[in-house]
């Protein structure tokens, strides 16, 4: 059972930075329990909101049912007391309540809803979709607003009102004037964070417009900078964040815009670049070329230097 209700957790997770730990592999591609623990462990040691297990980094899209309980489970039992973890729901509605429902078993603290599998949807589709998962459990849901799952302010003001335990709004589409319709709407009943690829790029402009927080990728092989960038973010400062974006963001953008997937797979190459190999990306993504990699190895080195 979760160690928080849904507002305490919605309160815990506002205010701090927020990521996604990678799922480790093995050359074969099966899950790598053992540096899933000590990434978890080096992860949950530094100052961060919350880690969402088995999500868009994690390569939740291509973990088997039994792997996502597997990893959960793993989290819940190595993340340090005080850092909540969320596990995810995704697929077809069936398939996302009984993800949501593992979770809970397995001792998540929270749970983000993924989009549906495939299919394009209507804004009532997509209230049954969200609803069946809220009341499948329990546990403190986020919404996550993105791909096929573009949710309308009246549709989450209304699953708000149905379900308690809905308690976040992820958005990873950046339409401003949808955001500030969901915002109009639903006030302070919700938290909000960012969740575009490589959200640092847009924290600012969206902490000002109500999005408290953000999730962070590359927390996952910097986590000094992801960090500093959010507490330069936070005290909005334009300045130091502008500064940082021109040092090391968008340098690493342009690594990451080389291939279609590389928003995942260039986040297990930055663990490689600081020696903390978390093994390859599983089909359809791969891996960086050798020539990307050390592109990334040098970019990075400029941060680890400057630490």
């Amino acid at each position: 059972m979760s160690d928080y209700t849904p507002a305490e957790l919605a309160g815990v997770l506002k205010d701090g930075l927020l990521s996604f730990p990678v799922t480790p592999f093995t050359e074969d591609l099966r899950v790598d329990e053992a540096k899933l623990v000590a990434h978890l462990e080096w992860q949950s040691g530094f100052d961060i909101g919350g880690l969402f297990i088995a999500g868009g980094t994690g390569e939740g899209f291509s973990l088997t049912p039994e792997e996502h309980g597997a990893v959960t489970r793993t989290a819940v039992a190595t993340v340090r007391d005080g850092v909540p973890v969320l596990s995810s729901a995704s697929g077809n509605t069936a398939q996302a309540v009984a993800l949501a429902r593992q979770a809970e078993e397995a001792g998540a603290h929270g749970l983000l809803l993924l989009p549906p599998y495939l299919t394009e949807s209507t804004q009532e589709g997509l209230r049954a979709h969200a609803g069946a998962v809220l009341e499948a459990t329990s546990l403190g849901v986020i919404l996550y607003n993105r791909a096929n799952a573009v949710y309308s302010a009246d549709t989450v003001a209304r699953l708000a009102e149905a379900h308690p335990n809905l308690i976040g709004f992820k958005d990873g589409i950046g339409n401003l004037e949808q955001l500030a319709r969901v915002l109009s709407a639903n006030g302070d009943r919700l938290f909000y964070l960012g969740g575009l690829p490589t959200a640092e790029t847009f924290a600012l402009p969206l902490l000002q417009l109500g999005l408290s927080t953000y999730s962070s990728a590359m927390f996952n092989f910097a986590p000094e900078f992801a960090l500093d960038f959010y507490r330069s973010v936070r005290a909005q400062d334009q300045k130091e964040v502008q500064r940082k974006l021109t040092g090391f963001v968008l340098p690493y953008l342009d690594i990451r815009d080389l291939g279609n997937g590389y928003g995942v797979s260039i986040v297990k190459a930055g663990l490689r670049s600081v020696g903390r190999d978390a093994g390859p990306v599983r089909p359809p993504l791969r891996d960086l070329s050798a020539q990307e990699q050390a592109r990334l190895d040098a970019l990075i080195g400029t941060i680890t230097a400057a630490a």
